[in-house]
């Protein structure tokens, strides 16, 4: 009767994959696994695009979408500076009724968008600028790779955006602060 107990009962048993050595193994290998770091988590990004019909800031700036975007590597000048109005309308004229590209490269240090924009026929934005003589090459961000582009002496020109570049920005204060001048004796 008693060997009837035990086999009914090792028969009715499932046999389990329990084993104190596995068990032992998984356990000292999740003790000498490395800390988890965010760069366990890194997703890889495709460039993020956008695309539309742009709103014209000045002659480097542009929004598309609700997002502002200063073109990539190119510096153009300001409104109230020297052939600003007129770098502003090339702009324009360029993106006139077209849809543009955008790839966001980086973020700025004023927290504006950076990003090569292309022309619906795939010409760079930045490029043409620099071709009409509009903006001149930034190579401490664009390594340099529209200076070609440029016309002869267009940093003569364009001699305030040449002085930001060159962190001469008193050359900036004494220029804004004689247009102040000049617009409060009208």
């Amino acid at each position: 009767m008693i060997s009837l107990i035990i086999v009914a009962y090792h028969s009715g048993s499932e046999k389990t994959d329990y084993s104190p050595k596995r068990n032992y193994k998984l356990d000292t290998e999740a003790r000498y696994r490395r800390p988890y770091t965010a760069k366990d988590n890194t997703i890889i990004q495709k460039p993020r695009t956008i695309e539309g019909a742009p709103y014209v800031i000045d002659g480097d700036t542009i929004v598309i979408k609700k997002t502002q975007i200063r073109l990539f590597g190119i510096d153009a000048p300001e409104i109230n500076h020297p052939h600003g109005k007129n770098a502003k309308w090339a702009m324009v004229a360029l993106c006139k009724g077209q849809t543009i590209r955008a790839q966001v490269s980086d973020q700025d240090a004023h927290g504006r968008t950076v990003a090569r924009c292309y022309l619906p026929d795939g010409r760079d934005l930045s490029a043409e600028m620099v071709k009409q003589g509009m903006a001149i090459d930034w190579p401490k961000f664009s390594g340099g790779i529209y200076r070609e582009m440029e016309l002869p002496d267009v940093r003569k020109k364009l001699w305030l955006a040449d002085a930001r570049q060159k962190g001469k920005m008193h050359v900036w204060e004494k220029f804004d602060a004689r247009q102040k001048a000049g617009s409060a004796r009208r």
